[in-house]
């Protein structure tokens, strides 16, 4: 028996920005038709508690070809001082017939370009059809990401980018500007980012909120990314509140995040704030933007299904092009 071994090389190039999220629009509307296998994430602190080792199995069943999988990854948040991935570890993937093992793939990787593809999605969803005013909160691999990815779905007139970390900002702004021939601004305050911005994407590492309900203009989309634990958030109750919320899962929203948990022990919202979930826009069973002047807000934790989906388009191609190493269980 075989396994193909793909590497992070091999991810970015069979995933490119718009087939996945194509691939993220199939796998969430599959998961609102109960076409798939969604257990919460299992997430353990080291003792310390400097990182997190982090386990998500699950599985698709649309289609004809069913698959089952589970994610692996450790989650260290001070890795990006040292020049590291905060991120890091494998994704399993098995067919769902026998159970038979089919690939070994990078998890880095496959996590950097489906979240933001997710959040490209839902930008397109909810976003306004003229937005185009870019703000990211966070200068590393998820705010490189996320403005590949939302120039698939919108185009951006103009980009600003903020970080704790000044040295960051600025080499983004270096890098990203000569990358995609798109002047894009480091600026000092996420406050000065945000200003008249209809794109607000919060991408750090923040345990305390970096968004405050009342910068947010009229008619903004907000891309929550950062935060996934119970005692962190990177918005304020106020940014929650004011907000159109959208989710990728519901009892996943309700479980994890700290942007949705506190404002519901704050008695500040109630679980019915959620609008819906990702798939549920993408098949037409919720209304997404109602207004112009709505602020509409995805909440994003990521999910096994999104990851599968990922994987297999990839385990497809890597097959029809001849790539990937096979490695004898």
């Amino acid at each position: 028996m075989s396994v193909l071994f793909l590497n992070r090389e091999a991810v970015e190039i069979l995933l490119p920005f718009g087939e996945c999220i194509e691939v993220m629009a199939g796998a969430l509307a599959a998961l609102a038709r109960g076409e798939a296998f969604q257990p919460l994430r299992a997430a353990h602190w080291l003792p310390d508690r400097r990182g997190l080792l982090v386990t998500m199995p699950g599985g698709l069943f649309a289609g004809s070809e069913g698959i089952l999988g589970v994610k692996v990854l450790t989650v260290f948040p001070a890795n990006a001082a040292h020049g590291e991935e905060s991120h890091q570890g494998a994704v399993l993937l098995f067919e769902a017939e026998r159970g038979r093992p089919l690939a070994f793939l990078d998890a880095a990787s496959i996590t950097a370009i489906r979240t933001a593809a997710v959040s490209a999605l839902a930008t397109r969803l909810l976003a306004r059809e003229d937005a185009g005013d870019l703000a990211l909160l966070g200068a590393g691999v998820q705010a490189r990401t996320h403005l590949a990815a939302l120039r698939e779905v919108r185009t951006l007139r103009r980009v600003r980018v903020w970080s704790r970390n000044p040295e960051s900002v600025h080499r983004f702004a270096r890098d990203e500007s000569a990358r995609h021939g798109l002047r894009i601004e480091p600026v000092a305050t996420a406050r000065e980012a945000v200003a008249g911005a209809d794109l607000i994407c919060t991408v750090t590492a923040a345990i305390e909120p970096v968004l405050e309900g009342e910068w947010i203009a009229p008619g903004a989309h907000v891309n929550a990314v950062g935060a996934c634990t119970p005692n962190a958030r990177e918005l304020d109750t106020a940014a929650v509140v004011r907000a159109r919320l959208f989710v990728d899962r519901r009892e996943s929203a309700l479980n994890e995040p700290g942007e949705i948990l506190t404002p519901l022990r704050e008695g500040a919202i109630g679980e019915d704030h959620i609008r819906g979930e990702i798939g549920e826009l993408v098949i037409g069973r919720v209304a997404g933007r109602i207004s112009p002047e709505d602020v509409t807000l995805f909440e994003s934790l990521g999910l096994t299904v999104e990851d599968l989906a990922a994987a297999r388009h990839i385990y497809r191609k890597a097959l029809e092009q001849g790539r990937g190493v096979s490695l004898e269980i």
